[in-house]
């Protein structure tokens, strides 16, 4: 992996988070509360998510060549590692959560990652041996 991918890597982990906290701001009270029905702000926050995370999983599959399962693992890997990582430093403050409420309510979501981005790379490796 070069400097790029890598940069790549975690760069658009990173832009996983980031993008739908921004998104998530105008939902909230100054207090921390919902101002709509909670469940419809999650899923906006969901959808949102998933299909950014989608994009740009294939965004940056554009720069792999070989083996895509693996570089799908990594990414996968990386990104969780990530949206884990910045919610304890931000959410967990600002929500007040316990770990295992995070965990139940929010955490487990974030497991969508790696499983859209080993799947993309699992059809990126049959398609390159279909074509051979």
């Amino acid at each position: 992996m070069n400097a790029t991918s890598a940069g790549k890597l975690v760069g658009f982990g990173f832009l996983t988070w980031l993008l739908p906290f921004l998104l998530s701001i105008p939902f909230y009270s100054p207090e921390g509360e919902p101002l709509y029905d909670l469940f419809l702000i999650k899923s906006i926050l969901l959808v949102f998510s998933a299909a950014l995370g989608t994009f740009l999983i294939l965004v940056y599959f554009r720069g792999v060549h070989a083996r895509f399962v693996r570089e799908g693992a990594l990414l996968g890997g990386v990104w969780l590692l990530i949206n884990w990582a910045l919610d304890a430093v931000v959410l967990l403050p600002l929500s007040g959560m316990d770990a295992g409420t995070y965990m139940a309510q929010i955490g487990l979501r974030y497991l969508v990652i790696p499983i859209i981005a080993v799947g993309i790379g699992y059809a990126a490796e049959q398609a390159g041996e279909r074509a051979r």
